[in-house]
Parts: C-alpha cells; sequence; structure tokens
C-alpha cells in the first residue's frame, strides 16, 4: 500500500508545481484553456489550472528596433540603399490582437517600408534624398503607425540611418565635389595674384612718380647752383662765357674722378684733354643755336601759313 503512494504523491507534486510560473517584467504571457484563449498574465508568480490551462505564448512589452534596408532608384536614375530603423512596441492593452492577430509582425512592418520608401524615393533627385530624409522617415512612420495599430503595436519613431549610393555614385560625387573645391581654390589664388599684380603696379608708379619728382628738383638744384656759380665768377670779372666754360670743364673732371673711383664700371673711353672741356661747350652752344633756328624757321613757317589763309 505503501509503495502505491509515492507515485500518487510524486505525480501530485508535479502537477502542483506546474501549476505555478513565472512572467518576467516587461513581458505579458497568454494563457489558454483547451486551445482557447483564456487570459493574459502580467509580471510576477502566475498559477494556473495544471493539465488544462498553458501558456500559449509571451510577448514582451519593451521598445523594439527593427532595421530594415530598402534598395530603390531616385528620380535621376541613381540606385540607393537606405536604411530605415523602423522604433515600435506592443501596446500594453492590445495585447490580444498583437499576439492573435498578427503572426509576423517583422515581416509586415518591412513590407510597409519597402512599400513606402519605393514610393517616395523615385520622386527626388539623389541630392535632395540626403537633405529630405527625415520627410522619408515621417512619411514611413505615418503609413505604419495607422496601419499597426489595429493589431495592438505603436510606432515610436522611424529614422532614415544610412543613405548608400552606388560605389560609382559616391566616387562620381567626390569628384564633382573636389573639383568644385578647386574652383574657389583657383579663384580665390587669382584675386590674390590680381592684387598682388594691382599692388605692385601702384607701387611701380608711385616709385617712378617720386623718382621723376627727385630727378626734377635734383635739376632744379643743379641750375640754381650753376645760376649762382655764374652770378659769383662774375662778381670777380670773368664773364658769363668763361664762367660757363670753367663750370663745363670742372663738371667734366668731376665726372671723370667719380669713374675712377667705381672699380666695378664698365670700360668707358672719354677724352680726357684740357680742350675736351672747351670742346663739349662749343657742341652744346652750338646745338642750341641750330635748335634755336629750327625753331624760329618754324614759328616763321606757320605765321606764314596763317597770312596766306587769310
Amino acid at each position: 500500500m505503501g509503495l502505491f503512494l509515492y507515485p500518487v504523491i510524486f505525480v501530485g507534486v508535479v502537477i502542483l508545481v506546474g501549476s505555478f510560473f513565472i512572467v518576467k517584467q516587461q513581458t505579458a504571457a497568454i494563457i489558454e484553456r483547451f486551445g482557447r484563449y483564456q487570459s493574459i498574465r502580467q509580471s510576477g508568480l502566475q498559477m494556473k489550472i495544471p493539465l488544462v490551462d498553458r501558456v500559449a505564448g509571451r510577448l514582451s512589452l519593451k521598445i523594439q528596433q527593427l532595421d530594415v534596408i530598402v534598395e530603390t532608384k531616385t528620380l535621376d536614375d541613381v540606385f540607393v540603399k537606405i536604411k530605415v530603423s523602423v522604433q515600435y512596441v506592443v501596446i500594453r492593452d492590445k495585447v490580444y490582437d498583437a499576439f492573435y492577430k498578427l503572426e509576423y509582425p517583422h515581416d509586415q512592418i518591412t513590407s510597409f517600408v519597402f512599400d513606402v520608401v519605393r514610393a517616395e524615393v523615385p520622386k527626388m533627385k539623389l541630392d535632395d534624398v540626403f537633405v529630405k530624409k527625415d520627410d522619408i522617415a515621417i512619411a514611413v512612420k505615418r503609413e505604419l503607425q495607422e496601419y499597426m495599430s489595429e493589431y495592438g503595436y505603436d510606432i515610436i519613431k522611424t529614422l532614415v540611418t544610412d543613405i548608400d549610393p552606388d560605389a560609382q555614385v559616391k566616387a562620381a560625387m567626390n569628384r564633382i565635389n573636389a573639383s568644385e573645391r578647386e574652383k574657389i581654390a583657383a579663384q580665390f589664388e587669382g584675386d590674390a595674384a590680381r592684387i598682388l599684380i594691382v599692388e605692385k603696379a601702384k607701387a611701380e608708379a608711385e616709385s617712378k612718380r617720386l623718382q621723376g619728382q627727385g630727378i626734377a628738383d635734383q635739376r632744379r638744384e643743379i641750375a640754381r647752383g650753376l645760376e649762382e656759380s655764374v652770378e659769383v665768377l662774375n662778381k670777380v670779372g670773368i664773364n658769363s662765357q668763361e664762367a660757363s666754360a670753367l663750370i663745363v670743364v670742372t663738371q667734366h673732371y668731376d665726372t671723370l674722378q667719380s669713374i675712377g673711383e667705381e672699380t666695378n664700371s664698365n670700360l668707358i673711353l672719354l677724352p680726357n684733354s684740357p680742350q675736351a672741356g672747351s670742346d663739349m661747350l662749343n657742341n652744346m652752344v652750338a646745338s642750341f643755336t641750330a635748335s634755336n633756328q629750327i625753331g624760329e624757321a618754324m614759328k616763321q613757317a606757320k605765321n606764314k601759313k596763317k597770312e596766306d589763309e587769310n
């Protein structure tokens, strides 16, 4: 009799232990009785009728994320791969709908993402896809929210996390960007070179102006010095012609002395006889006289022409 009770007690203990089960935090357990929905149990220690009730399944109530990669074509015929991250959660009050109405939620969400992305992206050019990626994410969330809420799922957020064009397209975009930057750099370099040339020309012009002014001042002072020298010589009884000859001879020898002091000067042949100064003076006087005669003749011819015309 005692031996018969041991199996009965063992079976009873197994059944009693099987009556209790634990549901983790942020999880919902679905209980079925003879294959029919019975209840939903939340987190904690729960009890069910042995051999009658069973845990049909468990659903996580945490926020989950599904990454979907969609390959599509843009308006300018560029194929891109777009990665869309969908964050969703089971609505606590609609666990029944989420468990019984939708068998594969991941597949359903993926299908809707494909449908929306392939409807929106072909309307945009490649550059607009990068700029308007938030608009794509909003459109995906709107469509998913409207559909998935009927099945007990709430769409928390959708994000376009990556836009990956074809490798050749990316290389072309990089070349375009590099060319654009090189163009801008060349423009800046050209502007800098132009400014440098202009400033250099201004500096040269200013230098020439100052140089001309210096030469004019120098000649003015030379003329003033000559005038004063002639006046001094006149006071001591030397007439103007003799004074001029003396000044020319003096300047002639000063020039020879200056050339001789310069060791790196080129070879210059100049007359150095005492008669050289006189010859130079006579040549200068003759040239001045000839120039005056030519000027006077031209003036007379011009006056005659005017008289003939009158």
